[in-house]
């Protein structure tokens, strides 16, 4: 897999060119200020009684009702959550974009599973950096950057990948690694890793590690310890070296455990279940399901978010990070 960098960018191709950010969450405000920073014309596009425009304006940025800023640009940028893009595409961006316009994703779910159907004049990519809002803005402030895979889904003008890599350039990316894939493969390897092991898995187990220390008569507060306010010690120690530099990093007794008990946690059960997720992902179930949910008013979503915010492991966490100042996340400059 080819890795690229600034230096095989054409930065210029940005040159005149008018950026609408669709959003200003997390993504959407990483997105917009690099961009500025870069040099980049930018407008943010919110609904007039959006609880964002202050934030936007106070960061100097241009604020524009979502319409108004998609006929202002020539690189429209959908950095609104995935179950919005289908109502706002229709109401606010199909009948603004310029002809043979830019229609540019942050993440390929709603072009993939239909939520979208971009016009044929349009030159539609995507540029995914691969790390959350706040990162990729604490990155490139630091002179840095997130990674970005950039994919082609639609290219009539033959101007898609050399606009993809401009943009992915001016927030960043472009000095830590930019890396070609499809808007399939991104879309499906994302929601599979967010369901299997990130989100989905990584809670499931915490939990399931709680509930049973708890269960043989541990004190919540060592299975809070044990189970999840370690594990970031462990994530950093993956992030930074990998599997092996993790295993390499721990005592001998924990390595022992890992190499002969985690097997036992993750069974061949377990590997079909995961097959499973990844075909309802392919085939199109999860994201059927997710929308109906959406249009039903979230009712699983919110008796699940319930369920999870009254578990023990969350009321004894709440009273543990209490005691750890440096557990609070500093704020990151627009």
């Amino acid at each position: 897999m080819k890795v690229l960098y600034d230096g095989d960018v054409d930065r210029n191709l940005l040159a005149g060119k008018t950026v609408a950010i669709i959003g200003y969450g997390s993504q959407g405000r990483a997105h917009a200020n690099n961009l500025q920073d870069s040099g980049v014309d930018v407008v943010v596009g919110l609904r007039l009684d959006s609880a964002s425009r202050e934030a936007a304006a106070r960061a100097g940025l241009r604020v524009l009702e979502t319409g108004e800023a998609v006929a202002a640009a020539d690189l429209v940028m959908m950095l609104a959550p995935d179950e919005l893009h289908g109502a706002i595409y229709h109401a606010s961006v199909e009948g603004r974009l310029k002809q043979a316009g830019c229609l540019v994703f942050g993440h390929g779910f709603s072009v993939l599973y239909g939520q979208v159907v971009p016009r044929p004049d349009l030159n539609v990519f995507m540029v995914a950096p691969k790390g959350a809002g706040h990162m990729v803005r604490q990155e490139f402030l630091r002179g840095g950057g997130v990674p970005s895979l950039i994919a082609i889904h639609q290219d009539p003008d033959g101007i898609g990948r050399g606009l993809a890599l401009a943009y992915a350039a001016a927030i960043g990316s472009g000095r830590a690694g930019i890396i070609e894939t499809s808007f399939r493969e991104e879309t499906e390897t994302d929601l599979f890793g967010e369901q299997a092991v990130l989100c989905g898995g990584t809670a499931a187990l915490v939990q399931a590690g709680f509930e049973t220390l708890v269960g043989a008569g541990y004190t919540p507060e060592m299975a809070y310890f044990e189970c999840l306010h370690e594990l970031k010690l462990v994530v950093d120690l993956l992030y930074e070296g990998g599997l092996t530099g993790m295993l390499d990093a721990i005592s001998n007794t924990a390595e022992y455990g890992a190499l002969t008990r985690g097997p036992r946690i993750v069974t061949e059960e377990t590997r079909r279940v995961m097959g499973e997720i990844l075909a309802e992902i392919q085939d199109g179930r999860f994201a059927r399901d997710f929308i109906l949910e959406n249009q039903a008013g979230l009712p699983l979503m919110t008796a699940r978010r319930r369920q999870h915010a009254e578990h023990p492991v969350e009321e004894v966490g709440g009273r543990l990070r209490g005691m750890m100042n440096w557990t609070q996340q500093a704020e990151v400059k627009p």
